[in-house]
């Protein structure tokens, strides 16, 4: 493999980057910050700072959605920027091979978006290949997905759910959930206006989420928010507590076991002895969320594991591609796009 060898997490709430013989280089939310539609004034968490408070005439835009790329003009810049940022500490990007990870349940032409990305970037890249999220979501679990071994990943995003079964080093079935981080965030705005007469941004939905949710009933928790009275319009002071955000979230979660359970209606016989002797590895952000390990090990009947550092397995996986020659067969190549003359 080459010398210049990056791998690069396009996540819907944040932005990796792996350099071999390094590590991760680059980890921000994978936010940009527009003024007049054409000045960049920041991207990563500097932009995420301005999220929900930035004047009109700036724009704070996530340009991944669902997993896939929504904005490309936004998200090539973010990622020019980002390479600029990277190349005065760590080398130019020129002529590098690069390896991205993309979902699995997802259209064609929307993988290739991906691979237009970088293949247009000012990296000028030499060579780049593809690699299926959830092999390197279950490499990065620490998983063997080369042996003829089946392996269930389920890895909770911030828009998606992404629930896989792979065996010798491919997939054998993949299921993209439309539930998420952010979609509990946007239930919890939604049942505070309703429960508490509160309007609450996105922030204070993360925060409360992050500090109170909890899979199953009993946990007695409160915090303090802060938002806008909506009778009267004035700022005003609330508790949150964790009996609340259950409630609010609940039913996600079971929309996300069910479509588990979908999953292992479809797996292969043998696979199955093997998902039972294992268990099931969750990854992803949402990943700790309290008692989730019970919640569904109760609704499946099988092993849950919550992965150590469930929000890196995808780019640590993509590092073990870079770093350990016999994977590099995990990474997919695929035929370039000019766009234009």
């Amino acid at each position: 493999m080459a010398a210049k060898l990056y791998g690069i997490d396009f996540g819907t709430s944040t932005i990796k980057i792996y350099k071999k013989n390094e590590g991760v280089i680059f980890d921000a939310k994978n936010i940009i910050a527009i003024a007049d539609k054409k000045r960049v004034i920041a991207i990563g968490d500097e932009a995420f700072e301005m999220y929900g408070k930035a004047p009109s005439n700036i724009e704070v835009d996530y340009p991944v959605r669902n997993g896939v790329i929504a904005n490309i003009e936004n998200m090539l810049t973010l990622l020019n920027h980002a390479f600029d940022q990277l190349g005065k500490k760590h080398g130019k990007f020129t002529g590098a091979e690069f390896l991205v990870a993309t979902p699995t349940d997802i259209t064609e032409v929307e993988k290739r978006a991906f691979f237009d990305l970088v293949a247009n970037s000012n990296a000028k890249s030499r060579k780049i290949r593809i690699v299926e999220k959830p092999i390197a979501d279950a490499l990065g679990a620490g998983l063997n997905v080369t042996k003829a071994r089946g392996v269930m990943v389920v890895n909770i995003g911030a828009d998606t759910t992404e629930v896989s079964i792979m065996s010798l080093g491919g997939i054998v079935l993949s299921k993209l959930v439309p539930v998420g981080g952010n979609k509990f965030d946007e239930s919890i705005i939604l049942n505070v206006k309703k429960q508490y007469n509160l309007y609450i941004g996105h922030k204070t939905a993360e925060t409360i989420k992050k500090e109170l949710a909890c899979a199953l009933k009993g946990e007695e928790k409160t915090i303090k928010v802060y938002g806008r009275d909506v009778v009267t319009g004035l700022p005003m002071e609330k508790e949150i507590t964790s009996s609340f955000v259950y409630e609010t979230i609940s039913e996600h979660l079971l929309s996300i076991i069910d479509s588990m359970r979908i999953i292992l209606e479809r797996t292969p016989p043998e696979i199955s002895s093997d998902i039972i002797d294992l268990g099931i590895y969750i990854t992803g952000g949402s990943a700790n969320i309290k008692y989730l390990d019970q919640l569904m090990s109760h609704d499946t009947d099988l092993k849950i594991n919550i992965c150590n550092d469930p929000a890196n397995t995808v780019v640590n996986g993509l590092g073990k591609i870079i770093e350990d020659p016999k994977l590099s067969s995990l990474a997919l190549t695929i035929k370039q796009t000019y766009y234009g003359a």
